[in-house]
């Protein structure tokens, strides 16, 4: 069985910076990632910007160089990739963790292919695994998705998009663009006001000039294999349906965290418990680094104001080692 000082679950840019740190500071340390490199990045839609600059982006000051001020998601593939094979961090792909176990003398970790322990456990594990549902009949038919990834898919179809953040109204877009006839479909009054800033404009003057049919206030009651039911200010209508993407958004994996011991705030925020110097849990020696730190709320976290995690987390580390070795 392999003994790490550290194992970072999470191969995304932060579990790639916590990797970083740990080399710099000379920890025995592996990266364990369920998918390939940053896999959460590499499943975001193919045509995908970001709404930050390259630079906000970089992790270690290793410069991060796209052909616009804000990269698209081959270039940060790329990027990231680079960092990994250039620096030789040590990362297991296609390694799913499916146990965290606290003893007296640190952790014991089994995955889908071997089983480490660990003096410290990072969980980088974002939050794009789990979509938050609807809970409606007809979720579960093969017409519905709460993933999207290229617009030709849905070429020629009668596409009704749920949500109203960036994720939905950037698919709305490309999707109308590629030849489908679009519907978006609100829970609120408006389009969300966290839209890229360049976006948003588009997105209400298609709605505006009717090429994208938008319904506010409504909530999908009912999928069927043709058809959606949907509840509006005016009443119960019914749609003619081919394909439907539910982008409503994810959450972290929070029974992963209950079954660890991490304590969880009691309101609907669900935001674990973690030290704001350290970022260390309520269990010792396990720290939590990036998005998943803001539970819920998704959008507190990026990769911008979250890579600072990483050095938090080994110097942390790196002292609690040296009180161990002069006690």
């Amino acid at each position: 069985m392999q003994e790490f000082d550290v194992i970072i679950v999470g191969g995304g840019p932060i579990g790639i910076a916590c990797g970083l740190e740990a080399k710099k500071k000379g920890l025995s340390y592996v990266i364990i990632e369920k998918g390939p490199i940053v896999n959460s990045l590499f499943n975001y839609p193919i045509n995908m910007q970001f709404f930050s600059s390259s630079e906000k982006l970089e992790i270690d000051e290793i410069p991060f160089i796209s052909k616009e001020a804000k990269p698209k998601r081959n270039e940060a593939l790329e990027y990231y990739r680079r960092i990994v094979t250039s620096n030789k961090l040590h990362i297991n792909l296609f390694e799913k963790v499916d146990l965290v176990e606290k003893s007296n003398d640190g952790f014991l970790v089994k995955t889908s292919k071997r089983e480490y322990k660990a003096s410290h456990i990072i969980l980088a594990t974002g939050f794009y695994d789990i979509p938050n549902t609807l809970n409606i009949p007809g979720e579960d038919l093969p017409k519905v998705s709460h993933y999207y990834k290229d617009p030709h898919f849905y070429a020629s179809q009668k596409l009704a998009v749920i949500g109203a953040s960036n994720s939905a109204i950037d698919a709305a877009l490309e999707c109308w663009r590629k030849g489908s006839e679009v519907t978006l479909i609100i829970r609120g009054p408006e389009v969300g006001q966290r839209v890229k800033y360049w976006v948003r404009p588009d997105i209400i003057n298609r709605i505006n000039e009717g090429s994208i049919k938008a319904y506010y206030n409504a909530n999908v009651t009912e999928i069927k294999n043709t058809e959606l039911v949907v509840n509006t200010p005016e009443g119960e209508i019914v749609l003619e349906n081919d394909f439907v993407l539910a982008l409503t958004g994810y959450k972290p994996n929070f029974t992963f965290l209950e079954g660890l011991g991490i304590a969880l705030s009691n309101d609907d925020k669900r935001k674990p418990y973690y030290n704001s110097e350290t970022m260390e849990t309520n269990v010792e020696g396990l720290y939590l680094a990036g998005v998943i730190c803001g539970g819920m709320e998704t959008h507190k976290w990026f990769i911008e104001n979250s890579r600072i995690h990483a050095p938090m987390i080994i110097n942390s580390i790196v002292e609690r080692k040296k009180e161990r070795t002069n006690a």
